[in-house]
């Protein structure tokens, strides 16, 4: 068979790929694909390929498989893990089994670590190995987290993420590695620009599959995780029932202002995701402040409940279908609409408006200072004498901090308009969010910043 074609469909925001390969014959087979399918289909058609396959390494933490819907929808056939134990229709998948694509074949591995049920998917032209989809098991330069199942297996796990690397590895050097979760996924993945790698540039350059030991793999691997959104804890389970069939795509329902007034008086919340400088010229007063770009997604899980009805705030020319897909794809069907008319229409209607205070670098001297970033970021420097809460566990804490001027930053200010907007709803007041982050305090101040905790 002549090279196999294979497209790889990035999402940037929740930092994984998907992947498409033309069976050569007016079929496709699909890999971790995502509840929002609008790539898979469009890559599809471009090609004129029928999804004739969809296969799953494992029960994602990180966003709501769309093999489901593909199966419901295409008749697509699913391919996933026995041991997975999924409660609807798919062909349970056991180490070695083999399914016949048409002139290629998929084989089976397992190779537990990040979850427990995982299965990595060798794509054979006959006999040889032409790549290997290591979902959350082999990453470039990495390999996923295993602390998602359950605290109390992690180490477990890990020691069985060093057994399926170590099984990877045995595979010829130059088969291709797929992996699903990619930089910018909180799995686990270092920065960088490569998605997509072979087993023998892995292992001549991935720190972990050049440990000298399992327990040095194991001491490496769990000292390098980081704290993730909590719906990460949900969506397995989800993914096991069966994510809910779509009927039609998700939309935004237009609220007028007295409908929103009478809905938040019940219980909903406001999410308003204009960008950082029009937050914090006016906002309805409560409002969370989540800018919509490529990780709106990620911070949706982090900062709302997803048992809550979100209504969305935004401009005129931000995307609709976006936000509606990108709260899709991780569970949130809990977005019951979006303030017809947008600011203006609550302004126009005389409802109370609020702001906040956007401050430059030279405007932060001799007043806390609170830096939101991950743990790392933090780490690698920051302004001195900055407080370090993650932007993820600043909710739980808010109640704690003084109630005193407090200056937010972040990397550039997103996030740290977030968490203004978690303060204020805590109650607090002169809470101000700097434009830039650290690198532009140390420019503007001459300064140099501290590294370490």
């Amino acid at each position: 068979m002549a090279a196999v074609e294979l497209v790889a469909l990035v999402d940037e925001g929740l930092g994984n790929s998907a992947y498409l390969v033309d069976l050569g014959d007016g079929r496709a087979l699909v890999v971790d694909v995502s509840r929002d399918l609008r790539a898979v289909h469009a890559a599809a058609a471009r090609r004129g390929l029928r999804v004739a396959f969809a296969a799953d390494t494992h029960l994602h933490a990180d966003f709501l498989s769309g093999a489901r819907q593909l199966g419901a929808t295409l008749g697509t056939q699913i391919l996933a893990s026995a041991a997975g134990h999924r409660e609807f229709t798919h062909t349970g998948l056991r180490d070695g089994d083999e399914v016949d694509l048409g002139g290629l074949r998929l084989r089976a591995w397992s190779t537990p670590g990040h979850t427990h049920e995982h299965l990595s998917f060798l794509l054979l032209d006959g006999d040889r190995e032409v790549g290997v989809f290591t979902g959350g098991s082999l990453l470039v330069g990495s390999a996923a987290r295993t602390d998602l199942v359950s605290p109390d297996r992690t180490e477990a796990l890990a020691r069985e993420q060093f057994g399926s690397l170590r099984r990877l590895a045995t595979l010829p050097g130059d088969v291709e590695v797929w992996p699903t979760h990619g930089a910018g996924s909180f799995c686990s993945a270092p920065p960088g620009t490569d998605r997509t790698s072979t087993i023998a540039t892995e292992i001549a350059t991935n720190p972990l599959l050049r440990a000298p030991d399992e327990n040095a793999f194991v001491t490496a691997l769990i000292g390098s995780l980081g704290s993730y959104p909590p719906y990460f804890l949900r969506l397995g389970e989800l993914n096991r029932l069966g994510p809910a069939v779509l009927d039609r795509e998700p939309s935004l329902a237009p609220l007028d202002v007295d409908t929103v007034r009478r809905l938040l008086v019940d219980g909903a919340a406001l999410v308003d995701v204009r960008p950082l400088t029009r937050f914090a010229a006016a906002h309805i007063p409560g409002a969370l402040s989540i800018p919509l770009r490529p990780v709106f997604a990620s911070w949706l899980g982090w900062l709302a409940t997803a048992d809550r009805p979100l209504i969305i705030v935004r401009d005129r020319d931000q995307d609709a279908d976006d936000i509606a897909w990108q709260a899709a794809k991780i569970g949130y069907d809990n977005l019951i609409g979006e303030l017809a008319g947008g600011i203006d229409a609550w302004r126009a209607a005389e409802r109370d408006i609020t702001s906040t205070r956007l401050v430059g670098a030279d405007q932060i001297e001799d007043v806390r200072v609170l830096d939101i970033r991950q743990r790392p970021e933090y780490l690698a420097g920051h302004v001195p004498g900055a407080v370090h809460i993650e932007l993820g566990a600043l909710a739980g804490r808010a109640d704690d901090l003084p109630r005193e001027p407090t200056v937010v930053m972040c990397g550039h200010g997103e996030r740290a308009m977030g968490a203004a907007s978690l303060l204020e709803q805590a109650g607090h007041r002169g809470v101000t969010v700097l434009e830039g982050g650290p690198d532009d305090w140390a420019r503007t101040t001459g300064r140099h910043l501290e590294t370490g905790a």
